[in-house]
């Protein structure tokens, strides 16, 4: 049986190098077989995670051995933490590790759909010159919005305005006195967030406070024409509000990373289609190369740090 059992990718360079020293199952695949999984971890004394895998009651009950959970990324709602504090298991989250990517992404997709010019392929192929559609909107002297404004906020925060944008952010949980808003405007209320902002970007855990933050009457107060992102978790948006709203143009586009239901399921794909200004992607808004590097090397360090103090 295995020492570490890791259930869904990650870069395989960053636990070669430690093979001999401990037994390692790395099944990417592991995640959609749970029977398997639950066997596989009988032994385990660590168990590698993504954000598929759910670490809840059961999944502890087939891992009386885990000391240590290593989670694959910063989100931790597939994490049961109050079992894993009654079980002495440590969580260790990849903290830090993907902010760049995720930034990138965000601030990437409010660019494209500002500009609106990249959803013209098939006119283009078919002999349509469509010059006066194509013509969208520059990035620079708009007002960004976050909705939270931890790390990953910042970091995106900043890129935005070196693309010469205006920061705005809202988090009843950061300090006014806090050294952040040096550089960033607090707004106190979420409905003055919304309705100053030119693109608003979501960048806060799901949980009861937080699921359908973002519904029909909170997109209905966004300026009209403003773009909505999220790359933090599925549920935080009305994902029915949110294509009603880019059906009757409240807001002129979004994009997707996180979903209510990961992977989609046909009937959830099917409300998304022959919608032109919506981009989606497959929770992919931490993963890079680079990224996928980092995360795996943080992973891996934190997890051999609490075996090895054991």
């Amino acid at each position: 049986m295995s020492d570490i059992v890791i259930t869904e990718f990650m870069d395989q360079a960053s636990f070669d190098a430690i093979g001999k020293k401990y037994k390692i199952l790395y099944d990417p695949n592991l995640v959609d077989r749970r029977d398997e999984l639950l066997h596989a971890i009988e032994q385990a004394r660590a168990i590698v995670v993504r954000n598929r895998t759910q670490v809840d009651t059961e999944l502890l009950n087939h891992a009386p051995a885990v000391e240590v959970v290593g989670r694959l990324g910063v989100g931790l709602d597939n994490i049961d933490l109050d079992v894993c504090r009654e079980r002495k298991v440590t969580v260790c989250p990849a903290t830090g590790a993907n902010d760049a990517a995720v930034a990138e992404w965000v601030v990437v997709s409010v660019m494209t759909l500002l500009r609106g010019s990249f959803s013209f392929r098939e006119q283009m192929l078919s002999g349509e010159w469509p010059r006066s559609q194509a013509m969208g909107r520059e990035t620079a002297g708009k007002t960004l919005g976050l909705i939270g404004f931890g790390q990953i906020a910042r970091v995106t925060a900043k890129l935005a305005q070196l693309l010469g944008m205006t920061v705005i952010a809202y988090d009843p949980f950061v300090p006014a006195d806090d050294s952040c808003w040096d550089s960033f405007a607090r707004v106190g209320e979420l409905e003055q967030l919304l309705e100053q902002s030119d693109a608003v970007s979501l960048h806060v855990p799901l949980s009861d406070a937080t699921r359908h933050l973002l519904d029909s009457g909170a997109i209905a107060n966004m300026k009209k024409g403003a773009v909505l992102v999220n790359a933090a978790r599925g549920g935080v948006v009305d994902e029915k509000a949110m294509v009603a709203a880019l059906k009757s143009g409240q807001i002129s586009g979004a994009a997707l990373d996180v979903y209510e239901s990961e992977p989609l399921t046909m009937d959830v794909a099917a409300q998304f289609a022959d919608i032109p200004n919506l981009i989606l992607t497959p929770h992919i808004g931490g993963v890079t190369v680079e990224s996928n590097q980092r995360v795996s090397q943080v992973t891996m360090e934190n997890v051999l740090k609490v075996l090895e103090a054991s």
